[in-house]
């Protein structure tokens, strides 16, 4: 067997450490996005940054960039 339990190779636990702590980033700057997207009516921002999971990247590059209100 050497290291595979039903057919799949073991992941080591810092390695799931890694990829939980990945999610959770994601889901913070993706939360944040997509309201401001919605509050700004982006509609296609807000479809984006739901659809692609960029591990934050596309969510902090429109909250920083792109989801400020334009001063009148």
């Amino acid at each position: 067997m050497d290291g595979l339990m039903g057919g799949l190779p073991l992941v080591a636990p810092a390695w799931c450490t890694f990829l939980v702590i990945l999610a959770v980033w994601e889901m913070v700057w993706k939360g944040i996005a997509l309201w401001r997207a919605g509050g700004n009516h982006h509609l296609w921002w807000f479809i984006c940054i739901f659809i692609f999971n960029t591990a934050g990247i596309l969510p902090i590059v429109y909250i920083f960039a792109f989801s400020r209100r334009k001063e009148s």
